[in-house]
């Protein structure tokens, strides 16, 4: 019993290997794996050449020599010919501006006038004011400046005397020029400076010119990032008013 399996067994591996082997044909046809192969390869229709034939036929098949060069060396010169892009319009220049301009100062009446012409160019928080302490010069005085005691003072009249002036007097009072000695108070400053040359040649030359007059509140007007024609324009009216001014400012 045990014979009859083990040879069952055999013959049924035995089958199974040839069917797998395609020697028993498949379920569409009997032929067999080397009659596919020779189906398939089609060997009657094969023809073997020659070696100058094979060369030839292989000559025949690559691309003309130089091709790809001779392509991109058209395409070269397309790009050559093209017309170059437009170039894009240069934005304009803008126009010089002035950082910080400076007018003035104005006293009190002229400040107004000023600022309603100011008002019209609408500089808005650009404009600013500024508050100073100036002086109202209303004469020039000629002095030599304070010695700093009377008896010093009293010396410096005894060596006036002695270069012949004799119009000046010692000045008191509780002020920066106590026991300064004045040599006169003109009303312009081209008599104060004649006063000085003259008293140059007679051997005087530690006199001196100080503007007098009280001290007022005055006005100072900064506007920022001006173009060259608005500043124009505040230059023409600073030229209405006496000592107003125009300046750059930092």
């Amino acid at each position: 019993m045990l014979r009859l399996a083990f040879w069952s067994l055999l013959f049924l591996n035995a089958a199974l290997f040839a069917y797998a082997q395609g020697l028993l044909g498949t379920a569409r046809s009997n032929e067999h794996e080397p009659a596919r192969l020779k189906r398939q390869f089609n060997t009657a229709r094969m023809t073997l050449l020659t070696r100058d034939q094979a060369e030839a036929a292989a000559k025949a098949a690559a691309p003309p020599a130089g091709g790809d060069a001779a392509d991109v060396t058209a395409s070269a010169s397309a790009a050559a010919s093209a017309p170059a892009p437009a170039s894009a319009p240069s934005a304009p220049v803008p126009a010089p501006a002035y950082a910080c301009t400076e007018i003035g100062p104005f006293n009190s009446a002229d400040a107004r006038r000023f600022e309603a012409r100011l008002a019209a160019l609408d500089l808005g928080d650009r404009q600013s004011r500024q508050t100073i302490q100036a002086q109202d010069v209303s004469s020039w005085l000629v002095h030599i400046p304070t010695q700093g005691s009377k008896e010093a003072a009293d010396r410096k009249a005894a060596e006036l005397r002695n270069l012949g002036v004799t119009n000046f007097y010692v000045l008191q009072g509780d002020s920066p020029l106590k026991y300064a000695i004045s040599l006169g108070v003109f009303k312009t400053e081209n008599g104060a400076q004649a006063m000085l040359a003259q008293l140059g040649k007679q051997g005087v030359h530690s006199a001196r010119i100080a503007p007098r007059g009280p001290q007022t509140t005055h006005y100072v007007y900064r506007v920022r990032s001006l173009d060259a024609a608005t500043r124009k324009r505040i230059e023409g009216f600073a030229e209405r008013y006496d000592g107003a001014d125009v300046k750059s400012c930092g």
